[in-house]
């Protein structure tokens, strides 16, 4: 018999368009070899150009669907996206002190690609007190890094991104890599921290346009490369340039934001074959 690919369960909440949430999350990590246990933590009505409104799962259905899968299946990454209310955190929370052998891999999605709310400051203070101590690696942007290490929003505007990252780790988790998309600077620098501060960054020219459904990519591919057996270092390298490449190769198939091509590989292969 053949082996078993790595399995990761996902907690996200579904994009209709396809670009970000379970999609992008499915796409990303069924693109790297992985089986996907994709767990609904939300409803959200949305295009390329927006998030409309969004309905968070009941905490009770949300704990249901994944703790059945956990007893059924050996799960080899955890990876955790938009979240939608302070109650399915604290169910998520639970999960993951129960399987504290599972790496959790946190996407703090606080915003849509466009800028729309996604979190409350509830969710924020819940995020750091009960997910991060469980968490293996987060994985914020900038923005995001900012707004969950300070409440304070005048100083979340000057609030350098090492402080930040030292007080992200001081929640508990071990590792934090932070995005560099919304930064002034000429080139987007991606930055990882450990409890002895940075541990190395990358560098990559900034792409025309905006897309939806970066941030899922990068901490899908984190996932992935880390369920399939890679150290850190290696896990956020590698996912790193899965997602340039993703980035790279996007399409526009609306009137909004592109879509990173997670298959952009099998794309490639199949056009060599035509020429």
């Amino acid at each position: 018999m053949r082996n078993n690919p790595p399995v990761v369960l996902v907690f996200a909440g579904n994009d209709p368009s396809g670009g970000a949430g379970l999609a992008a999350d499915i796409l990303t990590l069924s693109s790297l070899g992985c089986h996907v246990l994709p767990v609904v933590t939300a409803i959200t009505i949305q295009d390329t150009a927006g998030v409309q409104e969004f309905m968070p799962v009941e905490a009770e259905w949300l704990d249901d669907q994944a703790r059945l899968v956990l007893e059924d299946m050996h799960v080899d990454a955890i990876k955790v996206g938009m979240i939608g209310s302070v109650e399915n955190l604290v169910v998520i929370a639970g999960i993951a002190s129960d399987y504290p052998h599972i790496p959790l891999i946190l996407d703090p999605v606080l915003a849509s690609g466009q800028g729309d709310a996604l979190s409350e400051d509830e969710l924020v203070n819940a995020m750091r007190e009960l997910l991060l101590p469980h968490t293996l690696i987060v994985t914020p942007n900038s923005v995001e890094a900012r707004h969950i290490a300070s409440d304070d929003p005048d100083e979340q505007a000057d609030l350098p991104l090492d402080i930040a990252a030292a007080r992200l780790i001081q929640c508990g988790c071990q590792y934090v890599l932070i995005t560099g998309t919304h930064e002034n600077t000429s080139q987007v620098i991606n930055t990882l921290y450990t409890e002895q501060g940075r541990a190395g960054s990358e560098n990559y020219s900034r792409l025309p346009g905006s897309y939806h459904g970066s941030g899922c990519t990068l901490a899908a591919a984190l996932a992935g490369a880390i369920a399939n057996g890679s150290d850190i270092p290696t896990a956020v390298k590698d996912a790193q340039e899965y997602t340039w490449q993703a980035l790279s190769n996007g399409y526009r198939p609306g009137m909004g934001q592109f879509i990173p091509d997670r298959l952009f590989w099998a794309r490639s292969k199949d056009e060599d074959k035509l020429q």
